[in-house]
């Protein structure tokens, strides 16, 4: 028995070696991917602040050349529209299946999708097999396709019947 005791603590000795080892090793490779992942953000960072230099380098030159022919607060007026109509195009380029415009049977923003973001379904919600409450429950509605109590009135619609495109509501 005593030398299991000791086969048992041996165990779990290199057991929590072992995870001690997984654990650095781990935590090396996280500092080594965060490491050149920072690097990459900053020469990315670094890159927008001079593109954004660049672009106001150029709006100043074009408002410079405006005001060659134009009074000073229309060349900058132009170039203020200018960098809007760009800031506009850029926005609609970077969502992806915008629209631009407005027309006749159109909102600001766009319209809901006729079939959900998946792609899978329908786009309205499916008819239940069985009346709310089920055949002869709490509600005592009839079930879907079968005839109201006693034989009078006219059965449920099936789910077949239903037309989601015809207009709801009578006359």
């Amino acid at each position: 028995m005593d030398r299991m005791d000791h086969l048992e603590h041996l165990d779990k000795h290199l057991v929590d070696e072992l995870a001690q080892v997984a654990r650095e090793t781990v935590r090396d490779e996280l500092r080594e991917q965060t490491r050149k992942q920072r690097r990459k953000a900053t020469l990315y960072a670094a890159s927008g602040a001079a593109a954004l230099y660049a672009g106001a380098a150029l709006a100043l030159t074009v408002g410079l050349a405006l005001a060659t022919g134009l009074p000073d607060w229309t060349a900058a007026l132009i170039t203020a529209v200018l960098l809007g109509v760009a800031a506009y195009l850029l926005r609609g380029a970077a969502r992806p299946g915008a629209t631009h415009g407005t027309g006749p049977g159109r909102t600001l923003g766009g319209d809901a999708p006729g079939v959900p973001p998946s792609g899978l379904g329908m786009p309205y919600p499916p008819m239940p097999p069985v009346a709310p409450g089920g055949v002869g429950g709490a509600t005592g509605a009839p079930g879907a396709g079968t005839p109201a109590p006693g034989g009078t009135g006219p059965a449920a619609p099936r789910r077949d019947d239903i037309d989601p495109e015809a207009p709801h509501g009578r006359g």
